[in-house]
């Protein structure tokens, strides 16, 4: 497996997890901490987390951790109706696809941000429109992209592939969580009017 690379120097920063829980960082031959490791991540560097002893990559377990900590701190940026849904795709028919569609929402976001900081500063010098309202509209940007590409891999009256009791019930399924974060969204654009 390729290893990502620093954006600043080219090289591969490797960071190691001891088992006392002690992260080191072989760039700058010094001990970090969670917070120093999540600051890295602010700073757009790329780097892998490797168990000190094995060296298996253990990045995605480490930056969960830096979620947990940072969640647990007050920042609260998961919504809980968000967490259970992702809880609920885990050993569903869509864990495959799950990933993919986050990783291209959380990169339409990233290049939105610019705009939505422009707009969160005018409006804080207008007091109107609501910034919120363009996340909203994000959001449900998102959720329209999802539901075209549901169609794509579940096009309706499609007769090439078995249709199985347990296929409808996913999709009866994906279909409801779908109306639900649409429902959800409705209400929220309702109470700001």
């Amino acid at each position: 497996m390729a290893k990502a690379r620093n954006r600043h120097t080219g090289d591969t920063i490797v960071i190691k997890k001891y088992a006392n829980r002690r992260l080191y960082n072989t760039a700058t031959s010094s001990y970090i901490t969670l917070e120093q490791l999540a600051g890295i991540v602010k700073e757009g560097a790329d780097f892998v987390v490797q168990d000190a002893k094995s060296g298996e990559d253990i990045t995605r377990a480490v930056l969960t951790q830096i979620i947990v900590e940072e969640e647990s701190k007050g920042a609260n940026l998961l919504p809980i109706s968000f967490l259970k849904q992702l809880i609920g795709f885990y050993g569903d028919s869509m864990q495959t696809f799950v990933p993919r569609y986050l990783e291209l929402s959380m990169e339409s976001l990233a290049k939105n941000q610019e705009q939505v900081r422009d707009m969160v500063s005018r409006t804080f010098d207008q007091m109107f429109p609501s910034p919120t309202d363009a996340v909203d509209g994000m959001v449900r940007n998102n959720m329209a992209m999802m539901r075209r590409t549901m169609e794509m891999f579940y096009p309706e009256g499609d007769q090439t592939t078995d249709k199985t009791p347990e296929r409808d019930e996913d999709i009866r399924a994906l279909q409801e969580r779908i109306d639900s974060l649409q429902n959800q969204l409705d209400r929220i654009s309702r109470t700001k009017s």
